[in-house]
């Protein structure tokens, strides 16, 4: 009994330490996004991170898993998938034009809050700590978006780039919902595989231009290592972790870590060297903070392996 609870506490606590990683990885994302937003076309280089991301599953999937094509069964739903998920990337790209890393890691803090109201309607069950901790979140990222002033608030005045990746953020709620909804028994790195396939072929239909457009010879090194990361670590390699974590802690715990991301952007600002975060960013991101305390104390049961 007790050799049982000691590996249990061990193999949570494997969870969360996958899931700070998590949180490192999407925030380091925004930071080299912005450093290159201006530099490429956000089709053009979402198109890139796709086929880049679907080579490399595809090697994983078909050469060390042995996997068919009779494995990738209903085509349709890969399409379904990847298109929510490119709304958010392109967005996230246009909106790192104009607004900073830090900031859009915040709004991306609202995307538990987002998929709270698309999971309303499927009747999917949510305890009261988790409910508070989701919705506090929430007003630390509201906080933040309007700048810490009701007026903006009121006038509903907020920056363009924030504005835009809410609706990319609002993509990437609807792509977490339909993963489960639209597996037909596949694993992670089949279904990942497929995403990636749709979309790079989504984008190249919708993005053709910037992509002919794109001098690919020209690019620089840190445009490379951009697309390199975001298609390796920000993608592949992400999606395992979140499907290992899954399997370790409750659904609130592995929500809760989007909260971390902003902590995370804003060392790497610092890093860069853009300054310390402003005062409303700092109490928005407390709230941040403290919503994640709630969500990753929550002690429910733990998701059976």
């Amino acid at each position: 009994m007790g050799n049982s609870i000691y590996f249990a506490k061990n193999d949570e606590l494997l969870g969360h330490v996958t899931m700070i990683f998590f949180s490192i990885f999407v925030s380091v994302s925004y930071v080299l996004g912005s450093l290159v937003a201006n530099d490429i076309e956000p089709g053009a280089i979402t198109a890139a991170r796709f086929f880049i991301g679907a080579c490399v599953m595809g090697a994983l999937v078909f050469a060390v898993r042995k996997r068919k094509l009779e494995d990738f069964k209903s085509p349709w739903r890969f399409f379904v998938i990847s298109f929510s998920i490119i709304i958010y990337f392109v967005l996230m790209f246009e909106a790192l034009k104009t607004s900073s890393s830090l900031s859009l890691s915040v709004v991306f803090t609202l995307t538990p809050l987002i998929a709270l109201f698309f999971e309303f309607f499927l009747k999917k069950p949510i305890n009261f700590r988790a409910l508070f901790g989701i919705i506090l979140g929430a007003l630390g990222a509201l906080w933040v978006i309007f700048d810490g002033k009701l007026e903006n608030l009121i006038l509903l005045k907020v920056g363009y780039g924030e504005l835009i990746f809410f609706w990319g953020c609002v993509g990437h709620s609807i792509y977490a919902i339909l993963i489960p909804i639209l597996n037909r028994g596949e694993d992670a790195a089949s279904q990942t595989f497929g995403t990636l396939s749709a979309g790079f072929i989504l984008l190249v239909l919708f993005f053709w231009q910037d992509i002919v457009g794109t001098n690919w010879t020209q690019l620089s090194l840190l445009i490379w290592v951009t697309i390199i990361y975001l298609a390796l670590v920000a993608t592949a390699l992400s999606a395992f972790l979140i499907q290992f974590a899954a399997k370790r802690l409750n659904a609130s715990k592995v929500m809760a870590y989007t909260y971390a991301v902003p902590f995370w952007a804003a060392l790497g600002d610092m890093f860069v060297g853009k300054g310390m975060p402003e005062a409303h960013l700092i109490f928005g991101g407390l709230i941040i903070a403290f919503a994640l305390f709630l969500l990753i104390s929550d002690n429910r049961q733990k998701i059976s392996k």
